[in-house]
């Protein structure tokens, strides 16, 4: 993040604007909407921008900038296109600690105007930290098509109960709940359909109703996919936002991780080959220890929870401790690597079939049904298998499959590292002692393979 976003409270404080043209009068009507009082000076001052800033109790000011105008401002915003008075304007107000905004210049600027969606006292802004200003106001029309003008009014409802329901729900978890039942409930359909009075009415029957004391929490089990975010499914996203608490592994891309409720506790249980952050065990427990103090819990696990990810293990002790449960299934590590590398794990000329097995068991063994993977038209993709890979080559080709059966090797798939290794059953494992290759990483053996120069459209490295 390189800004932090902050709103500033500037109702009847002073700031000053620096320009009398275009660019200053959207700026100073931007202030003046926050409450701000406008002190502008410039040698000519449009018409209707002298006008704005006098009627909001404002001074417009015929002449030179100089420093002293600083003096008890909250903020200031250089709009001319006066570069050496620009830079004037911003080394003073860094010298005297008042923020400072040059119009159209990021390397001047202590803050930046975000692009901004008004639905006071709601408000969403939109920053690419000056990078494309236009960009971020695409964004915002997005926006704007998107968020109902009532969620204003559903926001001044709100806060005129918070009061109330902080009387009457002393844990912050369980006023969270009830907030995210009056927003996913009536009282958001009817304010956002115009009918405020029976919205109230609501509302106010859902507080005057007995507190339950609610014991028990739930978990969501939920598949983040391989890596990218845009993998996520709707319902994930939604679960990811809602807990209060998130225990994740090393699977789970930090892109993902950064989408979940920014409030939410974190806990690492990341499991690597032979090197477990948290035993299985424990994992179980403390989800239904969580569950128990009555959280949201999320279990957030790469890929699919079902498929390799030992969902089930989880899941099973909930069951028994009678906790209740969601799972979300993810896009599974083979269909999105494979997808991501232009390699169709079926293809009606080279494969009716495909198999997912691991690379390695519970007790860290490569012992597979080897004979049963050895079969024509089929693709196999094998998960964890690159501490195993030489075992993987060796066994496919001793049980009858070709040497010059064509392999993949898919590292950190569909993320910004993604890189995909190609060789054979009978070069691969030279390949790789040759470059680079790090976990996770998946692996794919079959015809299909060959389609990967001709279909590949992600970024990727090719060998």
């Amino acid at each position: 993040m390189d800004l932090l976003p902050l709103f500033f409270d500037l109702k009847g404080k002073d700031v000053l604007v620096v320009g009398g043209g275009e660019v200053a009068l959207r700026k100073a009507g931007m202030l003046i909407r926050a409450g701000a009082v406008v002190e502008l000076v410039a040698h000519e001052i449009l018409p209707d921008l002298a006008e704005a800033v006098a009627a909001a109790g404002g001074q417009n000011c015929i002449g030179d900038y100089s420093a002293g105008r600083l003096q008890g401002k909250t903020l200031v915003v250089a709009a001319t296109d006066d570069d050496i008075l620009n830079r004037q304007v911003s080394e003073d107000a860094k010298a005297a600690n008042v923020p400072v905004n040059v119009v159209d210049c990021p390397a001047l600027c202590t803050f930046v105007f975000p692009a901004i969606v008004d639905r006071s006292p709601l408000v969403a802004a939109i920053s690419s930290g000056g990078a494309s200003p236009v960009l971020a106001r695409m964004l915002r029309a997005k926006l704007e098509t998107t968020i109902p003008a009532a969620f204003g009014e559903l926001a001044e409802l709100l806060g005129a109960h918070r009061d109330k329901v902080k009387a009457k729900f002393s844990h912050i978890n369980r006023r969270r709940e009830f907030w995210e039942d009056v927003l996913e409930g009536p009282v958001a359909e009817l304010a956002l359909s115009g009918q405020m009075v029976q919205a109230k009415k609501v509302l106010q029957d859902m507080l005057d109703a007995p507190t339950e004391d609610k014991q028990v929490g739930e978990v969501y089990l939920v598949g983040a996919g391989p890596g990218d975010p845009d993998l996520l499914t709707f319902k994930a996203l939604r679960l990811m936002q809602k807990a209060d608490v998130v225990l994740y592994d090393r699977l789970v891309s930090e892109p993902i991780l950064d989408m979940c409720r920014r409030d939410a506790k974190r806990i690492y249980v990341g499991k690597a080959r032979s090197d477990h952050a948290v035993p299985q065990d424990e994992i179980n427990q403390r989800l239904i220890d969580l569950a128990k103090e009555g959280h949201r819990v999320l279990r957030l696990k790469g890929g699919d929870p079902f498929i390799f990810g030992r969902g089930g293990e989880e899941i099973a002790g909930l069951a028994a401790e009678g906790i209740p449960f969601q799972v979300v299934p993810g896009i599974t590590a083979a269909a999105g690597c494979a997808a991501y590398s232009g390699i169709p794990l079926t293809h009606r000329d080279y494969a009716q079939s495909v198999r997912f097995v691991t690379g390695h068991l519970k007790d860290n063994s490569t012992d597979l049904p080897w004979g049963e993977l050895v079969h024509p038209h089929q693709t196999v993709v094998f998960y964890m298998g690159l501490m195993g890979l030489p075992v993987i080559c060796q066994q496919l080709q001793a049980h009858g499959m070709s040497a010059d059966m064509p392999i993949a090797l898919v590292q950190k798939g569909t993320t910004k590292d993604h890189k995909v290794v190609i060789g054979t059953l009978s070069t691969m494992v030279d390949i790789v002692k040759n470059q680079q290759v790090v976990a996770p990483t998946l692996i794919i053996v079959g015809e299909v393979v060959k389609l990967h120069n001709t279909l590949s459209w992600y970024n990727n490295e090719k060998s």
